[in-house]
């Protein structure tokens, strides 16, 4: 495997998402709170006159927002035809994979083994490769927050 990864920092863990499904990394303007949206869908934003809807990472995996800085910028991704912003601690780089992802292992916790599609080995050093649908989804079904 020689998959190109854009590398993150979310809730102090180096995190990698595959390039091909990152369409650009922005620069997070003016956010719109959404009424009664689960409390990681941060709101909405715009890009070239384009809605996306901005997922704040730490929250959606399950973490405490509050101990970690965001960085002003966000991976931007599509998912089942609809635009996310996805706030992460810090963008990196973009390197190279090197082998197949293999399992978490075991230390990372719930949070993690939930959004982590494996443990992935990259010029940058270990990530945990991020399932996109599931961080997306969320740690509780919409409707269910109240």
């Amino acid at each position: 495997m020689n998959d190109l990864l854009v590398m993150a920092q979310i809730a102090g863990r180096r995190c990698a998402f595959h390039a091909h499904d990152v369409s650009s990394v922005i620069e997070v303007g003016a956010i719109t709170p959404v009424p009664r949206a689960p409390d990681f869908i941060a709101g909405i934003t715009a890009m070239r006159s384009q809605a996306l809807t901005v997922i704040e990472c730490r929250r959606a995996i399950g973490f405490d927002p509050g101990r970690w800085a965001l960085d002003h910028r966000a991976v931007v991704v599509t998912v089942a035809d609809y635009s996310y912003a996805l706030r992460v601690d810090a963008i990196e780089d973009i390197t190279s994979a090197i082998g197949e992802p293999g399992h978490v292992p075991g230390g990372f916790g719930p949070e993690w083994s939930r959004v982590a599609a494996g443990m992935i080995e990259t010029q940058a050093g270990p990530a945990l490769l991020i399932d996109l649908p599931t961080l997306i989804a969320g740690r509780e079904p919409f409707g269910a927050a109240a």
